[in-house]
Protein backbone atom coordinates (compact mmCIF):
# COMPACT_ATOMS: atom_id res chain seq x y z
CA UNK A 1 0.00 0.00 0.00
CA UNK A 2 0.99 3.65 -0.73
CA UNK A 3 0.82 6.01 1.66
CA UNK A 4 -1.02 9.33 0.47
CA UNK A 5 0.82 12.59 2.65
CA UNK A 6 -1.39 15.40 2.21
CA UNK A 7 -0.40 18.41 3.69
CA UNK A 8 -3.47 20.89 5.27
CA UNK A 9 -2.05 23.61 6.74
CA UNK A 10 -4.64 25.72 5.03
CA UNK A 11 -8.47 23.67 4.83
CA UNK A 12 -10.07 26.38 2.70
CA UNK A 13 -7.79 25.13 -0.15
CA UNK A 14 -7.58 21.48 0.62
CA UNK A 15 -11.53 20.67 0.31
CA UNK A 16 -10.97 18.36 -2.50
CA UNK A 17 -7.99 16.09 -0.40
CA UNK A 18 -10.70 16.74 2.91
CA UNK A 19 -13.59 14.87 0.95
CA UNK A 20 -11.43 12.39 -0.53
CA UNK A 21 -10.12 11.46 3.37
CA UNK A 22 -13.95 11.68 4.46
CA UNK A 23 -14.91 9.01 1.84
CA UNK A 24 -12.03 6.69 2.73
CA UNK A 25 -13.30 6.96 6.24
CA UNK A 26 -16.92 6.39 4.98
CA UNK A 27 -15.88 2.93 3.23
CA UNK A 28 -14.34 1.39 6.33
CA UNK A 29 -10.66 2.84 5.43
CA UNK A 30 -8.21 4.28 7.94
CA UNK A 31 -6.70 8.19 7.92
CA UNK A 32 -4.14 9.91 10.16
CA UNK A 33 -5.56 12.97 11.04
CA UNK A 34 -3.95 15.84 13.44
CA UNK A 35 -5.73 16.94 16.65
CA UNK A 36 -4.68 19.60 19.23
CA UNK A 37 -2.71 16.88 21.38
CA UNK A 38 -1.39 14.00 19.20
CA UNK A 39 -2.05 12.42 15.73
CA UNK A 40 -4.82 10.24 15.37
CA UNK A 41 -5.15 7.12 12.99
CA UNK A 42 -9.38 7.10 12.14
CA UNK A 43 -11.92 5.18 11.24
CA UNK A 44 -15.28 4.90 10.67
CA UNK A 45 -16.33 4.45 14.56
CA UNK A 46 -19.68 2.30 13.76
CA UNK A 47 -18.14 -0.03 11.14
CA UNK A 48 -16.28 -2.80 13.05
CA UNK A 49 -14.60 -3.95 9.90
CA UNK A 50 -12.84 -0.03 10.11
CA UNK A 51 -11.98 -0.35 13.70
CA UNK A 52 -10.52 -3.91 13.24
CA UNK A 53 -8.42 -2.09 10.58
CA UNK A 54 -7.39 0.86 13.36
CA UNK A 55 -6.37 -2.24 15.28
CA UNK A 56 -4.44 -3.99 12.65
CA UNK A 57 -2.26 -0.99 11.79
CA UNK A 58 -1.07 -0.42 15.35
CA UNK A 59 -0.55 -3.66 16.45
CA UNK A 60 -2.90 -2.84 19.12
CA UNK A 61 -4.30 -5.08 21.93
CA UNK A 62 -7.92 -5.14 21.26
CA UNK A 63 -8.82 -4.91 24.67
CA UNK A 64 -7.64 -1.31 24.92
CA UNK A 65 -11.01 1.07 24.20
CA UNK A 66 -10.78 3.77 21.09
CA UNK A 67 -11.91 7.12 21.77
CA UNK A 68 -14.78 8.14 19.37
CA UNK A 69 -14.02 11.78 17.79
CA UNK A 70 -17.26 14.29 17.27
CA UNK A 71 -17.54 17.13 15.85
CA UNK A 72 -20.83 18.43 17.92
CA UNK A 73 -22.84 17.73 20.82
CA UNK A 74 -26.03 15.93 18.64
CA UNK A 75 -23.66 13.53 17.31
CA UNK A 76 -22.02 13.02 21.43
CA UNK A 77 -25.88 12.45 22.32
CA UNK A 78 -26.03 9.49 19.72
CA UNK A 79 -23.42 7.91 20.69
CA UNK A 80 -24.54 7.86 24.99
CA UNK A 81 -27.65 7.07 27.03
CA UNK A 82 -27.25 9.77 29.31
CA UNK A 83 -25.12 12.75 30.12
CA UNK A 84 -25.35 13.45 33.99
CA UNK A 85 -25.18 17.13 34.38
CA UNK A 86 -21.37 17.22 35.65
CA UNK A 87 -20.39 16.07 32.35
CA UNK A 88 -22.56 18.21 30.62
CA UNK A 89 -20.99 21.36 32.65
CA UNK A 90 -17.72 19.95 31.32
CA UNK A 91 -18.34 19.60 28.25
CA UNK A 92 -19.75 23.15 28.04
CA UNK A 93 -16.73 25.03 29.06
CA UNK A 94 -13.71 22.18 27.42
CA UNK A 95 -15.38 21.24 24.68
CA UNK A 96 -14.01 21.79 21.59
CA UNK A 97 -10.88 20.33 23.62
CA UNK A 98 -8.15 18.04 25.31
CA UNK A 99 -11.19 15.91 27.27
CA UNK A 100 -12.13 12.84 26.86
CA UNK A 101 -15.42 11.80 28.75
CA UNK A 102 -16.21 8.22 29.61
CA UNK A 103 -20.28 7.43 29.97
CA UNK A 104 -22.75 4.52 29.45
CA UNK A 105 -22.30 3.66 25.64
CA UNK A 106 -26.21 3.65 23.16
CA UNK A 107 -26.59 0.48 21.83
CA UNK A 108 -25.64 1.55 18.23
CA UNK A 109 -21.42 1.48 19.73
CA UNK A 110 -19.62 -1.57 18.55
CA UNK A 111 -18.21 -3.43 21.50
CA UNK A 112 -14.81 -3.33 19.58
CA UNK A 113 -14.73 0.09 20.34
CA UNK A 114 -15.03 -0.40 23.89
CA UNK A 115 -13.05 -3.36 25.09
CA UNK A 116 -16.12 -5.08 25.71
CA UNK A 117 -17.56 -2.41 27.70
CA UNK A 118 -20.61 -0.78 28.75
CA UNK A 119 -19.21 2.42 28.45
CA UNK A 120 -17.37 4.85 25.36
CA UNK A 121 -14.75 7.82 25.52
CA UNK A 122 -15.77 10.26 23.04
CA UNK A 123 -13.94 13.45 22.43
CA UNK A 124 -14.63 16.99 20.45
CA UNK A 125 -11.35 18.39 19.15
CA UNK A 126 -10.44 21.83 19.02
CA UNK A 127 -8.30 21.47 15.65
CA UNK A 128 -10.08 22.73 12.27
CA UNK A 129 -8.45 19.57 10.50
CA UNK A 130 -10.06 17.04 12.39
CA UNK A 131 -13.51 18.61 13.02
CA UNK A 132 -13.92 19.29 9.73
CA UNK A 133 -12.73 15.58 8.60
CA UNK A 134 -15.42 14.12 11.30
CA UNK A 135 -18.19 16.72 9.68
CA UNK A 136 -17.38 15.54 5.78
CA UNK A 137 -17.60 11.76 6.88
CA UNK A 138 -20.49 12.40 8.62
CA UNK A 139 -19.78 9.70 11.38
CA UNK A 140 -17.80 9.76 14.90
CA UNK A 141 -14.36 8.79 14.09
CA UNK A 142 -12.75 5.96 15.89
CA UNK A 143 -8.86 7.00 16.47
CA UNK A 144 -6.26 6.20 18.95
CA UNK A 145 -2.70 8.09 18.60
CA UNK A 146 -1.39 7.64 15.04
CA UNK A 147 1.86 5.13 15.82
CA UNK A 148 1.97 1.45 16.44
CA UNK A 149 1.47 0.53 19.73
CA UNK A 150 3.91 0.92 22.57
CA UNK A 151 5.90 3.50 20.64
CA UNK A 152 5.61 7.28 21.95
CA UNK A 153 2.65 9.17 20.36
CA UNK A 154 3.41 11.32 16.94
CA UNK A 155 2.70 15.03 17.36
CA UNK A 156 3.87 15.55 13.73
CA UNK A 157 2.92 13.90 9.86
CA UNK A 158 6.64 13.01 10.08
CA UNK A 159 6.24 10.44 12.68
CA UNK A 160 3.46 8.79 11.68
CA UNK A 161 5.21 8.27 8.53
CA UNK A 162 8.30 6.59 10.41
CA UNK A 163 5.61 4.57 12.31
CA UNK A 164 2.82 3.78 9.58
CA UNK A 165 4.05 4.33 6.24
CA UNK A 166 2.59 1.72 3.65
CA UNK A 167 0.68 0.39 5.91
CA UNK A 168 -2.15 3.19 5.83
CA UNK A 169 -3.68 4.86 3.08
CA UNK A 170 -3.49 8.27 3.83
CA UNK A 171 -1.97 11.02 6.29
CA UNK A 172 -3.39 14.56 6.69
CA UNK A 173 -0.14 16.56 8.25
CA UNK A 174 -1.32 19.76 9.91
CA UNK A 175 2.18 20.58 11.05
CA UNK A 176 3.40 20.50 14.53
CA UNK A 177 0.30 19.88 17.15
CA UNK A 178 0.43 22.33 20.14
CA UNK A 179 -0.79 20.79 23.27
CA UNK A 180 1.33 17.62 22.59
CA UNK A 181 0.30 14.99 25.00
CA UNK A 182 -3.19 13.05 25.21
CA UNK A 183 -6.50 14.24 26.33
CA UNK A 184 -7.12 14.10 29.86
CA UNK A 185 -9.71 11.30 30.38
CA UNK A 186 -12.60 11.73 32.69
CA UNK A 187 -15.37 8.41 33.71
CA UNK A 188 -18.19 10.36 34.48
CA UNK A 189 -20.40 7.12 34.54
CA UNK A 190 -19.36 6.90 38.29
CA UNK A 191 -20.96 8.68 41.25
CA UNK A 192 -17.67 10.71 41.85
CA UNK A 193 -15.90 11.63 38.67
CA UNK A 194 -12.75 10.11 38.23
CA UNK A 195 -9.70 11.14 35.71
CA UNK A 196 -8.69 8.02 34.15
CA UNK A 197 -5.79 9.25 32.10
CA UNK A 198 -4.32 13.11 33.59
CA UNK A 199 -3.73 15.38 29.98
CA UNK A 200 -3.20 19.66 29.78
CA UNK A 201 -6.86 19.46 31.65
CA UNK A 202 -5.80 19.57 35.27
CA UNK A 203 -7.83 17.99 38.16
CA UNK A 204 -7.88 21.55 40.11
CA UNK A 205 -9.42 23.16 36.67
CA UNK A 206 -12.36 20.40 36.61
CA UNK A 207 -13.27 20.73 39.77
CA UNK A 208 -13.43 24.56 39.19
CA UNK A 209 -15.56 24.12 36.39
CA UNK A 210 -18.02 21.17 37.44
CA UNK A 211 -18.19 22.32 41.37
CA UNK A 212 -17.62 19.00 43.12
CA UNK A 213 -14.75 16.49 44.05
CA UNK A 214 -12.62 14.63 40.88
CA UNK A 215 -10.63 11.60 41.69
CA UNK A 216 -7.48 10.86 40.25
CA UNK A 217 -6.53 7.20 39.33
CA UNK A 218 -3.07 6.88 40.08
CA UNK A 219 -2.45 3.24 38.82
CA UNK A 220 -0.24 5.01 35.87
CA UNK A 221 2.15 4.97 39.15
CA UNK A 222 1.89 0.98 39.61
CA UNK A 223 1.31 -1.86 37.85
CA UNK A 224 -1.61 -1.97 36.12
CA UNK A 225 -3.95 -5.14 35.95
CA UNK A 226 -7.17 -5.82 34.86
CA UNK A 227 -9.42 -4.59 31.94
CA UNK A 228 -8.87 -1.23 31.17
CA UNK A 229 -11.15 1.06 30.63
CA UNK A 230 -9.58 4.08 28.81
CA UNK A 231 -6.32 3.91 26.53
CA UNK A 232 -3.22 3.87 27.74
CA UNK A 233 -3.79 2.52 31.39
CA UNK A 234 -2.56 -1.37 31.11
CA UNK A 235 0.21 -1.89 28.87
CA UNK A 236 3.72 -0.16 28.04
CA UNK A 237 2.86 2.94 25.95
CA UNK A 238 5.18 5.53 24.64
CA UNK A 239 8.98 4.04 24.84
CA UNK A 240 12.24 4.92 22.95
CA UNK A 241 14.30 2.07 21.73
CA UNK A 242 16.65 2.16 24.57
CA UNK A 243 16.43 1.28 28.18
CA UNK A 244 14.63 4.20 30.54
CA UNK A 245 14.83 5.16 34.14
CA UNK A 246 13.36 7.69 35.59
CA UNK A 247 15.13 9.54 38.54
CA UNK A 248 13.10 11.74 41.30
CA UNK A 249 14.51 14.04 44.08
CA UNK A 250 16.00 17.15 44.96
CA UNK A 251 17.12 18.82 41.71
CA UNK A 252 21.30 18.79 43.11
CA UNK A 253 20.46 15.23 44.46
CA UNK A 254 18.52 14.23 40.67
CA UNK A 255 21.81 15.76 38.74
CA UNK A 256 24.60 14.22 40.53
CA UNK A 257 23.01 10.42 40.65
CA UNK A 258 22.11 10.78 37.03
CA UNK A 259 25.88 11.73 36.13
CA UNK A 260 26.80 8.62 38.63
CA UNK A 261 24.98 6.14 36.67
CA UNK A 262 25.98 7.48 33.56
CA UNK A 263 29.87 7.60 34.45
CA UNK A 264 29.42 3.64 35.35
CA UNK A 265 27.35 2.81 31.90
CA UNK A 266 30.33 4.67 29.80
CA UNK A 267 32.54 2.46 32.29
CA UNK A 268 30.79 -0.66 30.76
CA UNK A 269 31.25 0.58 27.78
CA UNK A 270 27.23 1.98 26.91
CA UNK A 271 26.34 5.45 25.66
CA UNK A 272 23.75 7.02 27.42
CA UNK A 273 21.69 9.71 26.90
CA UNK A 274 19.57 11.95 29.25
CA UNK A 275 16.25 13.79 29.53
CA UNK A 276 16.23 17.50 31.37
CA UNK A 277 14.62 20.84 31.19
CA UNK A 278 16.21 24.16 30.17
CA UNK A 279 17.04 25.14 33.91
CA UNK A 280 19.70 21.76 34.35
CA UNK A 281 20.67 21.04 30.93
CA UNK A 282 24.28 22.40 31.76
CA UNK A 283 24.95 19.97 34.44
CA UNK A 284 25.00 16.88 32.83
CA UNK A 285 27.95 14.99 30.92
CA UNK A 286 26.38 12.01 28.98
CA UNK A 287 26.93 11.33 25.71
CA UNK A 288 23.23 13.04 24.49
CA UNK A 289 21.92 15.12 26.77
CA UNK A 290 18.12 16.68 25.38
CA UNK A 291 15.84 19.76 26.84
CA UNK A 292 12.44 18.44 27.16
CA UNK A 293 11.28 22.24 27.65
CA UNK A 294 11.20 24.93 30.64
CA UNK A 295 10.19 23.15 34.07
CA UNK A 296 9.18 26.56 34.88
CA UNK A 297 6.41 26.53 31.86
CA UNK A 298 5.64 22.44 31.85
CA UNK A 299 3.49 23.43 28.91
CA UNK A 300 6.96 23.75 26.66
CA UNK A 301 7.54 20.43 28.24
CA UNK A 302 4.18 18.44 26.96
CA UNK A 303 4.67 20.07 23.92
CA UNK A 304 7.73 18.53 23.01
CA UNK A 305 8.31 15.40 25.17
CA UNK A 306 7.29 13.33 22.73
CA UNK A 307 9.31 14.61 19.71
CA UNK A 308 12.34 14.00 22.08
CA UNK A 309 11.53 10.40 23.04
CA UNK A 310 11.46 9.92 19.44
CA UNK A 311 14.25 11.43 18.90
CA UNK A 312 16.28 8.78 20.91
CA UNK A 313 15.73 6.48 18.47
CA UNK A 314 18.05 8.54 15.73
CA UNK A 315 20.90 8.52 18.46
CA UNK A 316 22.81 6.01 19.24
CA UNK A 317 22.45 5.59 23.06
CA UNK A 318 21.81 2.35 25.17
CA UNK A 319 20.94 3.83 28.12
CA UNK A 320 18.33 7.17 28.82
CA UNK A 321 17.97 8.44 32.15
CA UNK A 322 15.24 11.15 32.36
CA UNK A 323 14.27 13.62 35.30
CA UNK A 324 10.76 13.45 36.89
CA UNK A 325 8.53 15.98 37.77
CA UNK A 326 6.61 16.20 40.69
CA UNK A 327 5.13 19.45 41.95
CA UNK A 328 4.89 21.05 38.68
CA UNK A 329 1.60 22.12 37.21
CA UNK A 330 1.21 19.21 35.09
CA UNK A 331 3.46 17.10 36.63
CA UNK A 332 0.43 14.50 36.63
CA UNK A 333 0.28 14.22 32.44
CA UNK A 334 4.27 14.27 32.19
CA UNK A 335 4.92 11.49 34.60
CA UNK A 336 2.01 9.49 33.19
CA UNK A 337 3.66 9.44 29.85
CA UNK A 338 6.92 8.86 31.45
CA UNK A 339 6.69 6.20 33.93
CA UNK A 340 5.18 4.34 31.10
CA UNK A 341 7.95 4.89 28.54
CA UNK A 342 9.98 3.99 31.50
CA UNK A 343 8.15 0.47 31.97
CA UNK A 344 7.95 1.96 35.33
CA UNK A 345 11.65 1.70 36.25
CA UNK A 346 12.19 5.12 38.84
CA UNK A 347 14.47 5.55 41.28
CA UNK A 348 13.68 8.41 44.15
CA UNK A 349 16.64 9.84 45.71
Amino acid sequence: MKTKLVKVQQIEDCSMQMKEAAELIRRGEVVAFPTETVYGLGGNGLLEEAVHKIYEAKGRPSDNPLILHVCDMAMTESLVQEIPETARKAMDYFWPGPMTVILPKAEKVPSCVTGGLSTVAVRMPAHKTALRLIQEAKVPIAAPSANTSGRPSPTKAEHVMEDLDGRIPMILDGGAVKVGVESTIVDFSEAVPVILRPGRITKMELEKVIGCPVRMNTAFLGKDNGVPKAPGMKYKHYAPKADMTIVLGERKAVIAKINCLAVKQKELGNRVGVICTDETVEEYTADDVVSVGRRCNMETVTAKLYDVLRGFDHKDVDIIYSEGFEEEPLSEAVMNRLVKAAGHKIIRI
